[in-house]
């Protein structure tokens, strides 16, 4: 994205405050009972267009190879405007031209403006239109699970959020060593697969001499069954090429009620509480809070949290919007630096993976799907919640920096390590120390994609 396109994205949507925005939408309630009524023409031509759009030959992108990225975005902002205002008309109208002009093989700002015209719509539409499934579609779990998969194996995205929070519970781990017997406890309250653990497994294992074994017990909460089920069976196998590690591992529903009585830890264990894109997963702030009380309880040795960056949580609507559209800018753009345009494995990452995260995040209030909507704050909100649940935060070691840079240096556009303040230019993928080194970011450019950091109970 160049300085034109960000320069626009900082322009603000609206002049009037939340109460004017409220005002205005109820007066358009008043006297439009049903919205849509009237506009079936414009809704029809909007769906042809969308499903024109859709269509990723390459005779399509071609036609797009030039880009109109500051058209795009000034359109996409004047049909946010307007879908918050209820002015179905105007709207309708703004997005056929947005569908007429992007494409899911274009650029960077086509594609990721593709699925926000996407959200728009679904909410313009609302749930009582009969195209709002259609919209709204999910892809299926192997699709999901899929892209996740690509994602992680072509981005340093999920890499540095796991090797950052592994390298800092080894180091706890380290330094326990002569009070926990050689023993570590990992309670994951979102075992997401169980990708995270692969790497720590080794690194424990390159640490036990001759026969010193090394204990690794993985307490583990999941969404289902079968994920449970799946990732323990994946662990278990892949703990069996290190005979120098005895490996146990016991997963429990999040559903169930009773989950936080299990966690019990053993005398003489390094105790690891492991909240990886977890906290910003919760219902509300109060099911937040009580997380963090469950986990202060069981003073572990450490606690290591990575959230996402961002602000995407305010009740304005178009607050939301425009920080999410910042935040998924900078994600597209760092595809393209990931892979190829005509890549396939791209284009399921943005579908099934971005692009379902952008809808939702526009569309929580309009179905009981995505009644609760993330809560992605900025770092400096965490530290203060953290804080004040009583944990301090640790400095994290120059390996863990050090880790992270080798990390970046197999992309193709890597910078060097910058600090607060600093700028530093150029492009591509950025390591930023952050809080007197007690955290550390992942960035796109000089945009902060998500934070790493680590606690101890005081």
């Amino acid at each position: 994205m160049n300085d034109d396109q960000e320069k626009l994205l900082n322009l603000s949507l609206g002049g009037g405050d939340d109460d004017d925005d409220q005002r205005k939408r109820k007066r358009r309630r008043k006297d439009l009972k049903n919205p849509n009524e009237g506009c079936e023409g414009k809704i029809f031509k909007l769906l042809q267009m969308r499903e024109q759009m859709l269509k990723t030959d390459k005779s399509r992108s071609k036609a797009f190879e030039d880009g109109n990225g500051l058209q795009l975005i000034h359109l996409l902002l004047v049909t946010a405007s307007g879908v918050n205002e209820n002015d179905v008309v105007s709207a309708l109208d703004n997005l056929t031209e947005l569908y007429r002009g992007v494409s899911l093989n274009g650029d960077s700002v086509q594609r990721v403006v593709s699925y926000f015209a996407d959200g728009l719509a679904a909410k313009l539409l609302t749930r009582k239109s009969p195209f709002f499934d259609m919209i709204m579609k999910e892809p299926t779990m192997e699709e999901e699970f899929s892209s996740f998969m690509d994602l992680y194996r072509v981005s340093p995205f999920y890499q540095f959020a796991h090797f950052t929070a592994n390298q800092a519970i080894i180091e706890s781990f380290e330094n326990d060593e002569d009070k926990n017997n050689r023993a570590l406890h990992v309670i994951d309250f979102d075992i997401n697969h169980g990708f995270q653990w692969p790497s720590l497994m080794q690194s424990l294992s390159e640490k036990a001499t001759g026969g010193n074994k090394v204990s690794l017990r993985i307490t583990g909460f999941g969404r289902s069954l079968e994920e449970i089920q799946e990732t323990e069976n994946r662990l278990m196998s892949f703990s069996k090429s290190f005979r120098n590690l005895s490996f146990d591992f016991q997963g429990f529903l999040l559903s169930q009620s009773s989950k936080f009585a299990n966690l019990k830890r053993k005398k003489n264990e390094t105790v690891a509480v492991n909240l990886v894109f977890n906290l910003n997963s919760l219902d509300n702030f109060s099911k937040i809070s009580e997380t963090l009380k469950v986990v202060h309880s069981i003073s572990p040795s450490i606690v290591v949290t990575v959230e996402q960056e961002g602000s995407r949580s305010p009740k304005s609507f178009l607050s939301r919007f425009m920080e999410s559209l910042h935040y998924f800018a900078a994600m597209f753009d760092s595809l393209d630096d990931c892979l190829p345009l005509e890549s396939s494995e791209r284009l399921s990452i943005e579908k099934n993976h971005l692009g379902k995260e952008i809808k939702s995040m526009l569309n929580y209030e309009n179905d009981e799907r995505f009644d609760h909507s993330p809560k992605y704050e900025k770092l400096e909100s965490w530290k203060a919640r953290m804080e004040n649940h009583g944990f301090e935060g640790i400095r994290l070691s120059s390996k863990c920096v050090i880790q992270a840079k080798l990390l970046l240096k197999m992309r193709t556009h890597y910078c060097p390590l910058q600090f607060d303040g600093d700028s530093g230019g150029g492009g591509g993928f950025k390591v930023f120390e952050r809080d007197d080194g007690k955290a550390i970011s992942l960035g796109w450019q000089n945009r902060y994609l998500l934070s790493a950091s680590a606690w101890q109970c005081l």
